[in-house]
């Protein structure tokens, strides 16, 4: 495959690559407690910074949950509050276990997702359930935005990845279905493989299947 020659390192984003999502089960969750506007013009599914907050650390789930009660017109348990925030929260189909353990025989694989606390503890669970082993296990390292304290596509970011796993950027591939963060993946010395809308990334490695 062309985009692949010369690399040794593959990482991959987690939502909409290889884990199904669907944001906007969450935007009607949230609704439905009382959130009137979760959709701003940030280019991003929510628009309070509290959540912004979460995905970089710098809140606790305990100060989230009383964060996402300021926004919401009626009263909410921890647990309406956690499902509602988890509800985007899909699968991870079989083929794509089976393509990263097959990529993981010619390279060194990495995942890098934009996420959070409660998020991590809920796709863990599910994955463990789904396939019965831990999905950290997949990876040579899964890198998230809310244990390293910044976020894609802050320059910060991509540098602190490639400072923890020790990698060379320019024999390194990023894959991501949000353009801006490929964009912002080059400017950082990697390459970039920008997931189109529609497209599957097994589709995109059939050959490793």
């Amino acid at each position: 495959m062309e985009i692949l020659k010369g690399i040794k390192n593959i990482i991959f984003d987690l939502g909409g690559v290889l884990l199904n999502i669907d944001p906007q089960r969450t935007i009607d969750a949230f609704g439905k407690l009382g959130m009137e506007k979760l959709v701003g013009d940030r280019g991003l599914s929510y628009d309070h910074d509290i959540f912004y907050k979460m995905e970089q650390g710098q809140v606790s789930p305990s100060e989230f949950r009383e964060g996402v009660r300021e926004l919401l017109s009626s009263k909410a348990t921890d647990s309406q509050i956690d499902e509602a925030w988890t509800a985007m929260l899909l699968d991870f189909p079989a083929i794509r276990v089976e393509l990263v353990k097959n990529l993981r025989k010619e390279f060194k694989v990495y995942l890098f997702s934009n996420t959070n606390a409660i998020h991590v503890a809920k796709f863990h669970s599910n994955f463990r359930k789904q396939h019965g082993f831990e999905v950290s296990t997949l990876f040579k390292k899964d890198f998230y935005s809310n244990e390293i304290g910044c976020r894609k596509p802050t320059p910060e970011s991509y540098q602190e990845i490639i400072r923890l796993s020790g990698i060379h950027p320019k024999d390194s591939l990023f894959i991501d279905d949000s353009l801006p963060n490929v964009e912002a993946a080059f400017t950082s010395g990697l390459k970039g493989f920008w997931l189109e809308p529609g497209r599957r990334v097994e589709e995109i490695f059939s050959e490793f299947l």
